[in-house]
């Protein structure tokens, strides 16, 4: 049996949506005639057959992080409870409120009805789950501990989800602040300024420089507005387009290793990342070249990325993991010597949740020191460009005072 979502009208012209099983489309239809529903539409709930067009079911949304978090978690204490990957699934679908999600997961256990493992059942969203999601998995249902392994994916997804949510909840306020002061000094320009600068033109006297530049720009702001917002609109496309050549993001992402503060933050973020991911995976069974191949695509860093793939070459040829990251020259020295340490006391999926433990934390506490220096200078600037156009503006008005 498959799983359809569907859409259709009841008895009161209401519109529902929902998810069955069935056998085929006509079945499903059938299914709601017999419930009293006028069935409008009806899909077989795959994430891959949707990702190639826009829809408006909900289905075709990916799983969100917190989602993700939470289904993983519930599905592991599941299957530990001894229940089968079908009725577990069946289970979860049943707990969770959003449709989305409840189409997801009843489109997995379909799958896996049909036969086909979870890992592979989950292949057919590949946007809900990366490619480590579903290798980890695989390596879970080959060893026989699939609810241990989906623990440690759980574990693994909260810490993701609070490092980002930690950073994006510091970004919060500055970005709030930045935008507010453009619109204030904004209004200021197009409103307020262009009233007072009539008068001051009125009477006839020469104008200081600081005056005369903020009639400019104020004037620019007022009739070309227009043309600045699709300046900017072209900008961040031009950059974005650039930024998808291949070329052009290897050698963005390279300057950006050297760059000051932001190569520590590269740095410890990508190495989180890295490190976080291959601790995982081979705590999981998963063979280490294998894993490292896998790790590489999580990272954000193009360049990176690729003199990983490089160190997982030397590896499959039988270099240690410390000597191929050294080659990398872009990690942290703290994540050479927490490998160097787990190789020779067999204990690397540790050392690298360690140390990824390590390199998420400092990825924070930079960030928030940025943050708070942010702050104040934000507050700086936007005060000074205040004081500049109250001061171009009262700068006449004393003139004035003063021939009189």
């Amino acid at each position: 049996m498959a799983a359809f979502e569907y859409a259709a009208l009841d008895t009161r012209g209401r519109r529902r949506r929902g998810v069955l099983e069935a056998d085929s489309l006509r079945q499903t239809r059938q299914m709601l005639r017999d419930q009293g529903l006028v069935p409008l539409h009806v899909e077989a709930a795959s994430e891959r057959r949707q990702q190639t067009r826009a829809s408006l079911l909900s289905f075709s949304r990916g799983l969100g992080a917190l989602d993700r978090v939470l289904l993983t978690r519930q599905l592991a204490t599941l299957v530990a409870a001894g229940l089968p990957i079908e009725e577990a699934l069946n289970a979860v679908a049943q707990q969770s409120e959003k449709q989305h999600v409840r189409a997801l997961v009843m489109g997995i256990r379909s799958r896996v009805l049909e036969g086909h493992s979870l890992a592979g059942a989950l292949g057919d969203y590949p946007r809900s789950f990366n490619g480590m999601y579903r290798s980890t998995v695989a390596a879970g249902e080959q060893s026989g501990h699939l609810d241990k392994v989906l623990e440690n994916l759980a574990d693994y997804q909260e810490r993701q989800f609070e490092s980002r949510r930690d950073v994006e909840m510091a970004l919060l306020y500055p970005v709030l602040l930045t935008l507010l002061a453009f619109a204030i000094v904004g209004a200021l320009m197009v409103y307020v300024v262009p009233d007072m600068v009539g008068v001051l033109e009125n009477v006839g006297q020469e104008l200081p420089a600081s005056t005369r530049f903020l009639i400019g720009a104020s004037e620019i702001a007022r009739n070309y507005w227009w043309l600045i917002l699709l300046g900017i609109v072209g900008l961040v496309a031009g950059a974005r387009w650039l930024l998808d050549q291949l070329a052009i993001r290897e050698a963005w992402d390279r300057q950006k290793l050297s760059m000051p503060l932001v190569s520590r933050i590269t740095r410890s973020s990508n190495a989180a990342r890295y490190a976080n991911t291959l601790s995982i995976l081979t705590s999981s069974g998963v063979p280490l070249v294998e894993a490292m191949n896998i790790a590489a695509n999580v990272v954000s860093n193009a360049w990176l990325k690729r003199r990983l793939g490089d160190a997982t070459q030397r590896v499959s040829e039988g270099s240690s993991l410390r000597i191929a990251l050294e080659g990398v020259g872009h990690f942290p020295p703290m994540l050479l010597h927490m490998v160097a340490s787990g190789e020779s006391s067999g204990e690397l999926d540790a050392m690298l949740e360690k140390v990824a433990v390590y390199q998420q934390a400092e990825v924070k506490r930079i960030v928030t020191t940025i943050v708070r220096l942010f702050e104040p200078m934000m507050l700086l600037v936007m005060g000074g460009m205040v004081m500049f156009i109250v001061m171009a503006i009262l700068l006449p008005i004393l003139n004035m005072n003063q021939l009189v």
